[in-house]
């Protein structure tokens, strides 16, 4: 009887590869491995005044030749790819846990926010994207002036009151 050595990170590996798997079938991205598939980038999204700061995680992506950030129909969209780099052979990785492929992240944008509001940056794996003036400052009420007539405060009466009986 041959004794085999169960490796826990071995396990876990497969076991996220095959929900990763699962999940693209459920979703109808096809199967495949994780390099052709894709990942999802984390996100953090923050305000300051009257800007959304909106920070994507992309270590090891060649932002200017693999990354485009788009505005369109109400949408920002920041999509690209993480080249998967050959100098690991597949067939000695224990654990996996980066992503490699195509990435899409969606944004909704209020009506008067267009391209011209946004702004975006990359430094040391961080993705830095500023849209400006998603929410207005709100309205100060004004204080609306009432003209009046100027005239005699008083009416007189030429009429002259009508006799008594009496009279």
């Amino acid at each position: 009887m041959a004794i085999i050595r169960w490796d826990p990170f071995t396990a876990l590996s497969r076991l996220d590869t095959d929900f990763d798997e699962l999940v693209r079938r459920a979703w109808g991205a096809g199967t495949g491995s994780t390099a052709s598939s894709g990942f999802v980038p984390a996100v953090e999204m923050s305000r300051d005044g009257h800007d959304v700061l909106i920070t994507v995680e992309l270590p090891g992506v060649r932002v200017p030749d693999d990354v485009s950030i788009e505005v369109s129909e109400g949408r920002l969209v920041v999509s690209g790819v993480r080249q998967e780099s050959s100098e690991q052979a597949a067939d000695r990785m224990i654990v996996r846990e980066l992503r490699y492929g195509s990435f899409r992240r969606e944004f909704a944008l209020p009506e008067h926010v267009g391209a011209d509001d946004v702004d975006a940056g990359y430094d040391r794996g961080l993705l830095q994207i500023r849209v400006r003036n998603v929410s207005r400052p709100a309205a100060t009420p004004t204080k609306v002036p009432i003209s009046t007539v100027e005239g005699p405060t008083t009416v007189q009466s030429s009429i002259e009151s009508p006799p008594t009986q009496a009279e």
